[in-house]
């Protein structure tokens, strides 16, 4: 049976996640509200970074986005995968890599990374020719996913290699391949690729893919935009996993 999406749970308020550090619970992340005033609740936070839990500052309102608990207070924990991690260890994780090549809009490659993480994936790696100031857009423009999953910058090459190595199926999604999405098994410890806007995954990539799928068009313009490519395929796996 193909394993599910890693499930992330939330924990809000300063005695519930005191008690889970305490008892040594899977505490990934601290979102702490940047002008939090209880007391309490920066007093929690020295005690997750001193157990080596990742805290991060966070306004009202990306709390509140990312609650999903109520009521939403001025901390929130987040239990589940780790949201670190080099490339090795991506790769060795029990769910889907997303790997981008070529790709050159900072818009894109963000919203890229936040649809891989709503989907549960473990990581995204980006092999793009973008200055430092395109990839803090980047990261802006994905919501900041980096907080909650590895986004690593890798040559194709590279993650390609450790992909076989590691034991992961490639599949590219471009519009070359000769299968529909729903016909291909997604589930599993998949690397999924995704070329550029102008000129899609590059051949010696696509020669390393175990399979490569196509999402189906019925209008005129002969191409989807990148995230909604990705959000199609992402939407798939969860389905065949749901029903796996």
């Amino acid at each position: 049976m193909a394993r599910p999406e890693t499930r992330i749970l939330q924990l809000s308020g300063v005695s519930s996640i005191d008690a889970a550090l305490r008892e040594g619970a899977p505490v990934a992340l601290l979102l702490v509200q940047k002008d939090a005033k209880d007391e309490a609740v920066q007093e929690l936070a020295l005690r997750a970074r001193a157990a080596g839990v990742p805290v991060r500052e966070a306004s009202a309102n990306v709390l509140r986005r990312m609650s999903q608990v109520e009521p939403v207070g001025e901390v929130l924990a987040l239990l589940g995968r780790t949201p670190g991690g080099d490339l090795e260890q991506v790769l060795a994780g029990p769910g889907a890599v997303w790997l981008l090549v070529g790709t050159t809009y900072p818009g894109n490659i963000g919203m890229v990374a936040r649809t891989a993480e709503v989907s549960g994936a473990d990581g995204v790696v980006i092999d793009a020719e973008l200055d430092r100031a395109k990839r803090k857009a980047a990261l802006r423009f994905s919501m900041r996913a980096d907080w909650y999953m590895p986004v690593l910058w890798e040559r194709a090459n590279v993650v390609l290699a450790g992909a076989q190595e590691a034991g992961r199926r490639i599949v590219g999604i471009e519009d070359v391949g000769t299968q529909a999405p729903w016909e291909v098994d997604l589930t599993g410890r998949v690397l999924f690729v995704v070329g550029g806007e102008t000129h899609g995954i590059p051949a010696p990539v696509l020669e390393r893919c175990d399979s490569l799928v196509r999402i189906p068009t019925s209008g005129f313009i002969p191409s989807y935009n990148l995230q909604a490519a990705v959000a199609a395929v992402a939407a798939e796996r969860l389905r065949q996993a749901a029903f796996s």
